[in-house]
């Protein structure tokens, strides 16, 4: 490992104690469940889903969005392989969840979650799903799965994919 990436990793293994010496037992169960609602991106994809089946005017618009939300996920997926940063492994980070791999850049759930919120958000018509985003974020550093910079760049790319879904439209001005 690089020395810049070393010591970027000591920062975040400081920033990621303060932030679980921080967080209530209500907070850390919170993040437990929000660690298994969007593993995989299955929650988001249900969301999408459910909107494409109750709204059906913009049915077409749901499914698109709902298809770039698992592409999103994808994407995170497939960098993560080729940038392969290890999660945070220092022995006082507590990890409360179990992951689906060992490479923690970028978070593949804050990139599906910033997708879906963006997406989701604009066929909604309302910005509330966009409060999804940061919690989110900070769930996955209060497990221990991810460094914060890992779910700033999934958060990132996210909204990226989450913004070239919206641009190729939807039915409601």
């Amino acid at each position: 490992m690089c020395d810049l990436c070393r010591a970027l990793d000591e920062r975040e293994v400081v920033v990621v104690l303060r932030i679980q010496a921080m967080a209530s037992p209500g907070t850390r169960r919170g993040a437990l469940f929000l660690s298994h609602a969007g593993e995989h991106a299955l929650c988001w994809i249900a969301i999408g889903l459910a909107g494409a089946v109750l709204d059906r005017p913009q049915r077409s618009a749901w499914l698109r969005a709902t298809a770039g939300v698992a592409g999103a996920h994808a994407l995170s997926v497939a960098l993560k392989r080729l940038v392969r940063r290890p999660r945070p492994s220092d022995p006082r980070i507590e990890v409360r969840v179990g992951t689906a791999g060992r490479w923690s850049f970028p978070s593949s759930h804050a990139t599906s979650t910033a997708a879906a919120a963006v997406a989701y958000s604009s066929l909604l018509g309302r910005r509330y799903p966009l409060v999804s985003i940061p919690v989110m974020m900070a769930s996955r550093v209060v497990v221990g799965a991810h460094y914060p910079s890992d779910v700033l760049a999934g958060a990132i790319l996210g909204g990226v994919v989450g913004l070239r879904i919206r641009a190729c439209g939807r039915v409601r001005p």
